[in-house]
């Protein structure tokens, strides 16, 4: 005869899978760097059990180079290109959170593709400049841009009404921790109706 399980032997049930419209192929997360994105994408895609992808380490792996390494070999213009090319491929993906670079929605060809890919809803992560930049400095996060603090909030304020504009929802993220804001954003996303983006 066999004893029965004890509390901690019984498995507790597993969390039920949020429900997103039908019509929701694809997650993208937007705003400047220390925004959360690929750490608020990565809790996102676990719980609807989707793929995560970070278009910086995609791209990355397309070029077999690093963020820094291609900007300092070939100039900002050529990294967007090749940005823009890595952003089309990975919008080809079904069932996936994607954390933009913090410039990507700068150049119009990136917003196009984002605004007239079917299925997908993008998500600004808010919060204000000083945030962001020690989030950055905290996490050791080295970037070209944070390299001159006043023109990273140059660049901040430049990237804020296009953060603004292509984002389906908007997500204040400085009183909230990742979880907190996954919560959120799973509640939201809930609601959201066929549209444009």
């Amino acid at each position: 005869m066999t004893a029965a399980p004890t509390a901690t032997e019984v498995a507790a049930p597993p969390k039920p899978v949020p429900q997103l419209p039908l019509h929701l192929k694809r997650i993208v997360l937007t705003g400047f760097m220390g925004a959360g994105k690929s750490t608020i994408g990565r809790l996102l895609a676990r719980q609807l059990n989707w793929d995560f992808l970070d278009l910086d380490a995609h791209l990355e792996s397309r070029t077999n180079s690093t963020i820094a390494g291609l900007f300092a070999l070939h100039g900002e213009p050529h990294f967007r290109r090749l940005e823009s090319s890595a952003l089309a491929s990975a919008l080809a993906h079904t069932s996936t959170v994607i954390a933009l670079g913090g410039g990507t929605p700068e150049v119009l060809t990136n917003r196009l593709l984002l605004e007239q890919t079917p299925g997908t809803s993008t998500i600004f992560l808010d919060a204000s400049f000083e945030t962001l930049f020690d989030r950055c400095v905290l996490q050791d996060i080295s970037r070209p841009v944070l390299a001159d603090p006043e023109l990273a909030r140059t660049r901040f304020a430049t990237r804020q009404p296009l953060y603004r504009r292509l984002a389906r929802l908007t997500l204040q993220t400085e009183a909230l921790t990742p979880e907190e804001s996954v919560t959120s954003l799973l509640q939201s996303l809930e609601k959201i109706t066929p549209g444009r983006r």
